[in-house]
């Protein structure tokens, strides 16, 4: 079985950094694209950032340049460095990766981790 497990999170103070890690494993053929999303309370999940197999990149216009997407994709993993932390980035962030899995033969399929909350406050 396929699973995603992010890690990083935590209490930090505003205008502080956090450094969020999400780690695929399991019957794994290629990952495509991977990104981050997150959804604070009473809201809608949004995309924060993802990045292809290749590096190209996209952000949410409110995270750009305070966040960066890196992968390494020999260790199947996807970063999200957050600099400059606001209250409002406060939300619990969800790890996302497009996948192919011999576990289901051909085709590519979304897969989510349980998230990891971000909280932001003095």
């Amino acid at each position: 079985q396929v699973q995603l497990v992010e890690s990083g999170g935590g209490l930090v103070q505003p205008g502080g950094s956090l450094r969020l890690s999400c780690a695929a494993s399991g019957n794994i053929k290629s990952i495509y694209n991977m990104g981050w999303y997150r959804q604070a309370p009473g809201k809608q999940r949004d995309l924060v950032a993802r990045i292809t197999r290749s590096g190209r990149t996209n952000y949410a216009d409110s995270v750009k340049g305070r966040f960066t997407i890196s992968r390494d994709n020999a260790k199947n993993t996807v970063y999200l460095q957050m600099n400059s932390l606001k209250p409002e980035d406060t939300a619990v962030y969800y790890c996302n990766a497009d996948l192919a899995s011999a576990d289901y033969g051909l085709g590519i399929m979304g897969y989510w981790g349980k998230g990891t909350l971000v909280t932001v406050s003095s």
